[in-house]
């Protein structure tokens, strides 16, 4: 016998991301176990997200003001834009503390098996940045995947008419990796981003 409620819940936090049968159930039982304090607390976090969280007037990376934290800060290099994918890749970027420019969230790849065209991204937004600012560079931070690349040289023709330099993240070996399990893309990918050791 199932209880149709707490099947419900499973199969809801199934559709999270990484998460499957097994894990959806213990997320199950401890939301079951938290106290009423501590369950208000987590709902209360989850509609307030939902409610407040929108996609920044610059760049469209998620925001809880007009402006993103990094739109707002006033130490960034404005002329620099990195073109990223997601809102989880500025924060992986930013991780690294070395990079001091904005960012464009595109929100997405062109993929047209899953129906995803440049209409439904953030492209239309890139454009009229860099048609109405003074940029000196565009990076493209899209994923080496065959969407990632297709993306980045679709916006690479889009900008041409703009002059402005649009450079491509350098891929390689990860830190800790072995040669031998490399694929082929990587190892090339990793010979032409090679630089000059000092």
């Amino acid at each position: 016998m199932q209880i149709a409620s707490l099947a419900r819940l499973v199969e809801q936090l199934e559709r999270l991301p990484g998460i499957g049968h097994k894990s959806a159930q213990r997320l199950a039982f401890h939301l079951l176990n938290l106290s009423e304090k501590e369950a208000e607390s987590f709902l209360d976090a989850v509609r307030e997200a939902r409610e407040k969280i929108h996609e920044c007037a610059v760049c469209c990376n998620l925001a809880d003001q007009e402006l993103c934290p990094v739109c707002r800060a006033g130490n960034r290099d404005a002329g620099l834009i990195c073109v990223v994918e997601d809102p989880r890749d500025v924060m992986a970027l930013e991780r690294t503390r070395e990079y001091m420019g904005s960012y464009h969230v595109l929100h997405g790849t062109i993929s047209p098996m899953d129906g995803v065209g440049p209409e439904q991204l953030r492209i239309k937004q890139l454009l009229t940045r860099v048609a109405e600012h003074d940029i000196r560079e565009i990076i493209m931070a899209t994923n080496p995947t065959v969407e990632g690349e297709a993306t980045a040289m679709y916006l690479s023709k889009l900008l041409k008419p703009f002059d402005v330099p649009v450079t491509r993240l350098a891929y390689g070996i990860p830190v800790g990796g072995d040669l031998e399990y490399a694929d082929e893309i990587t190892l090339r990918r990793s010979l032409e981003g090679r630089s000059r050791i000092e």
